[in-house]
């Protein structure tokens, strides 16, 4: 499953830690994401099922992650079917994740406006 963004869900640790349903993983990625993001999470709140997902979604996800907010208002599945792709707030994410701007690269569709873009 790919996020908005086009990070690839599967490879989420909140994602893996909800499909297992292992609060011992909750646990470790609350731990390790409260020192990544300098902000304090707690295994509760690592539930998701993906932001494409009718499901549970992190609290950062469903509320906070403004390129999910801005592809549902456009109805775009993701940012490669947005017809603003590639715009600032995605280059940066891009810029910080490179792995997301590979996935979006791989949707045929926009496989040349992305090595233009890009």
């Amino acid at each position: 499953m790919i996020a908005r963004c086009g990070m690839d869900c599967s490879q989420c640790e909140a994602y893996k830690a909800t499909c297992e349903n292992s609060d011992v993983k909750r646990r470790e990625v609350a731990e390790a994401w409260t020192i990544e993001y300098k902000t304090e999470i707690s295994p509760e709140q690592i539930n998701c099922r993906g932001c494409t997902s009718d499901a549970e979604k992190f609290f950062f996800t469903e509320s906070l992650c403004e390129i999910r907010k801005c592809a549902m208002e456009k109805k775009a599945p993701h940012c490669a079917k947005c017809p603003d792709y590639l715009c600032d707030k995605l280059r940066a994410f891009v810029a910080e994740a490179p792995v997301v701007g590979k996935t979006l690269e791989g949707c045929e569709t926009l496989k040349d406006k992305w090595k233009v873009a890009g």
